[in-house]
């Protein structure tokens, strides 16, 4: 898919935004960027680099959720040689690449304590030290970082460091999610939809059915600008015919007759207390030569369990499993588990 890399819109809650992106763009200082998935948090840092007089020096993105806890760290501040099984050589870090530019950290507050703590070091001394070392090295380096977290919220709880919320917030720029964007869908739909056209070789532009420009209106758009993008360019494509308006959009590209039956979760007894008794071990565990596939079993049913004693509450839940939310997180990301 193509990559989008200019902003369109024009209501004033995103000329807002824009406008403080482009204000913050020179500064050196911390930048975080708050917004639903599908806001374009990726597209503010780009800015903030574009704009800024780093701009012909590295830009430099990392996934904070993407990689495993125990690699977070050796990501960011790098490693030497031998610091770690399968660490068969030495290795510079995000901050190390990012060295005069700018270091892009999407999904902040997936981050552990441990990486939150070394983070904080980066920022208040411009210095890392890799993995195995004790040799600090000096860096300069503009932190940009993004969440779709109540960070606040998660300070106050105490699973997200304060001290480093107060460095990395020196502008926050909260992006307004699509649904209130007066103005911008018939905008963006248009815009998409014309570039998916050239795309396909359309000589012209029909533009969208009255009912379809109602229904695109009306849709609460979850995945904000990236679903509607998608959506859109779904509907350029499977239409044939340039000479009539686009008459149909498919909102659910999963949506099918033929789509298998979700299996329903039981209901859970709300009339009185949680439960606590134990999950019971799958049945035959002793015939399964896989021992790590009966511990991920044994341990989904635990989670599973907690999870439904406790309403789903998933801070509640992590305490009574001496987790930390992080920790619950991963599990249920792990085992596919949902509400």
């Amino acid at each position: 898919m193509q990559r989008e890399t200019q902003f369109v819109g024009q209501s004033e809650a995103f000329l807002e935004a824009v406008e403080r992106t482009s204000r913050a763009a020179p500064m050196r200082r911390p930048v975080l960027v708050i917004g639903e998935r599908g806001t374009g948090k990726e597209l503010i840092a780009e800015r903030l680099h574009r704009l800024s007089p780093r701009w012909g020096e590295p830009l430099v993105t990392m996934n904070c959720a993407a990689l495993p806890e125990t690699l977070i760290e050796a990501e960011l501040f790098g490693h030497e040689a031998g610091a770690f099984t399968g660490a068969t050589k030495a290795r510079a870090g995000r901050f190390e690449e990012a060295d005069q530019g700018t270091l892009f950290l999407d999904e902040l507050a997936t981050l552990s304590m441990g990486a939150q703590e070394r983070l904080l070091r980066a920022v208040e001394y411009g210095e890392v030290t890799r993995i195995g070392s004790s040799r600090p090295i000096r860096v300069d380096v503009r932190i940009v970082a993004a969440t779709n977290d109540d960070l606040p919220r998660r300070a106050e709880e105490g699973s997200f460091r304060a001290d480093l919320l107060d460095r990395l917030s020196f502008e926050v720029i909260t992006l307004p999610p699509l649904r209130v964007r007066d103005g911008d869908i018939g905008v963006l739909a248009d815009y998409f939809g014309r570039r998916m056209g050239a795309e396909i070789g359309w000589e012209k532009w029909p533009g969208f059915a009255e009912h379809v420009e109602r229904q695109l209106e009306d849709h609460p758009w979850p995945g904000n600008v990236r679903e509607l993008r998608n959506v859109i360019e779904r509907a350029v494509y499977r239409w044939d015919d340039q000479e009539n308006p686009i008459g149909h959009v498919q909102f659910d590209p999963f949506d099918s007759p033929w789509k298998p039956a979700a299996t329903p979760r039981p209901a859970e007894d709300t009339s009185g207390p949680a439960k606590d008794t134990a999950p019971q071990p799958a049945e035959n565990y002793d015939s399964i030569d896989d021992l790590r596939g009966a511990v991920d079993a044994h341990e989904r049913a635990i989670v599973e369990h907690a999870l439904g004693a406790n309403r789903w509450n998933q801070r509640q839940t992590a305490k009574a499993l001496g987790l930390t939310y992080d920790q619950l997180r991963h599990c249920i990301k792990k085992h596919g588990l949902s509400e």
